[in-house]
Formats: C-alpha cells, structure tokens, sequence
C-alpha cells in the first residue's frame, strides 16, 4: 500500500471464510478528488470506491462520513441561507401564536359585561357581591355566555363585601327578588332568598358574613318566559336590636312584606346597597344543554 502522497489506499474491508478465518476482500484503488479541511492545510484525500460484502461502506467511506465540514458546508453563503430559514421559521411561528391569541380574544369579546341602565344603577351604593368565575357582578346583568346564568342558580352563596362598613358597628343582610314572578306582574313580591343579622362590622368589610341566618340563602332563580329579574342587596345598621322572622314570616319566602319588617325594627335607609339582573338561562338565545338534574329551588316563585 502507497501513502498518501503517492495516491494509492488501500482498503481495510473483509471477507469472512467457511473456516471462520478473515481474508483480505479483493481492493479497487484509485484517485478521487479530495475534500479540504476548514484549515486548507492538508493535503487531497484519496478513498476507496466500493462497497464491501453486503453493502457495508468501507473503511475509507467510513473515514469520510466522519470527516470535518468542508468549505462548502463553512462558507458565508450557507450560513447566511440557514439563518434566513431560522428566522422566517421564527416569524411563522410568532403569527401562528398571534393567530391563536387574537382568536382567544374575539371569542372573549363575545362574553360582555353589561351595566345596568341608569334607573336601576341608582341603588348601586358602597356594596360589593362577588360570585365564582364572575366577580363582583354587582350592577351588573349576568352574561349571556359560558352557562353563567344557569350556574348561578346552583353557586353557594356570593361573597358580599362592605369596604365602607365600621369595625365597632352590627349589620343586617337582605337579598329580595322585587320581580317575582316577573317584574311586569309582581304579585309575590318580595321573594326573600337572604336574610343575615349581627354581622360585625370587621367581618363584612373583609367579605365575611358570621352572622345568624334567619333565611338561610337561596340562589337566583327566575321562571322561565319571566323576563329579567332583579336581585337586591342591602344592608342595614342594626344598632343592637334583637332581629326576628314571625312565624307566618318563616312558612314562605314569597310575598314577603319587607316594608313592615323594616318599619317593626326602626330600619330606615340602607348603610349600603346594590343589584344584579338575570333571566331564566333556557330563555337565552345562547343556551347551551345542561347537564341532568335540576338547580330549581322547591319553592320557586309561580
């Protein structure tokens, strides 16, 4: 075998006999054009031609799949056409997301937050009521989106804040329903869903409500074909008096007389106050099909 300055190389491919001993499978020499190093410093390289027995590259071809990057592969033209690529895979890749997020958001716009009209704002005053998924839905319509109004008929009760409350002082809670069974014939009003007394002052400025539940509470739930129902909230000074439901007051929570309780306690104006509106969800244009059961309360308003 020559080196390889006299551009002979000879292959180290074998052949496996019938004994189990190795000879030297038969060679192809020849000179084939080199590749240069990234340096430049060597000389061409001579390989070999062929394939050993069963289509195994041979040693040479071998050594040439594992040689070092040529110049063509290092040159300024490719770098700069892989970085190119790299950069528009990056832009594609950016308004793919952009694509998605401005999808995400056009869906969002379609769950809208309402505000109630400016005649039934008016009792919007210093209460906050907060509800899961929703917030403080307080002044508010329920949205018409993502079974809200049917799941507020089954949610625990809301979290009701007073920020503007005094520590030393005791409240009374009220939650009525004005509209029922529907706000133009509100024969049954006021339906009473809500009735907590000797809140102190510290716990309801924070959204806590450990008080005595005369009416324990119950969740909105306006008939079907009702329209939409308003949900009150007040709250009231209860200067230590000792608050009490007669017992034709306890039977029902429909037609309640909400004016002679107030009246019976020396209650006059709300400390603060505020209000939401729904409608049945199987009213909503954009209803969805509920799951089995119902979230009815037993006594319903009629």
């Amino acid at each position: 075998m020559r080196s390889r300055a006299g551009g002979l190389y000879k292959s180290s491919c074998f052949s496996a006999g019938i004994s189990g001993r190795q000879s030297p499978a038969p060679t192809e020499e020849g000179p084939r054009p080199g590749l240069q190093t990234e340096s430049g410093l060597e000389q061409a390289q001579i390989l070999p031609r062929y394939l050993c027995p069963g289509g195994r590259l041979a040693a040479g071809a071998q050594a040439a799949a594992r040689r070092p990057p040529s110049a063509y592969e290092r040159s300024p033209f490719l770098l700069v056409s892989m970085d190119w690529t790299m950069k528009l895979a990056t832009a594609a890749l950016f308004l793919g997301l952009t694509m998605v997020v401005t999808r995400d958001e056009d869906e969002g716009d379609m769950c809208l937050y309402e505000a109630l009209s400016d005649t039934d704002a008016v009792l919007c005053k210093g209460l906050e009521v907060f509800y899961p998924e929703l917030g403080n839905i307080g002044c508010m319509f329920v949205p018409d989106c993502n079974n809200y109004r049917q799941k507020i008929t089954h949610w625990a009760e809301p979290i009701v804040k007073f920020p503007g409350a005094l520590e030393g002082a005791t409240y009374i809670l009220v939650m009525v329903d004005p509209d029922a069974p529907s706000r133009s014939s509100p024969k049954a009003q006021f339906w009473r869903h809500w009735l907590v007394t000797d809140i102190k002052g510290t716990d309801i400025k924070k959204g806590k409500l450990q008080g005595q539940e005369l009416s324990p509470y119950q969740p909105p739930s306006p008939p079907a074909q009702t329209g939409f129902h308003r949900y009150q909230f007040f709250v009231y000074l209860q200067e230590g008096k000792n608050i009490s439901l007669h017992s034709k007051e306890n039977k029902t929570r429909a037609s309640w007389k909400m004016d002679k309780f107030l009246n019976r306690f020396h209650l006059s104006e709300p400390e603060a106050s505020t209000q939401f509106m729904t409608q049945n969800y199987q009213d909503s244009p954009n209803y969805q099909t509920p799951g089995t059961g119902s979230s009815e309360p037993r006594d319903k308003p009629k």
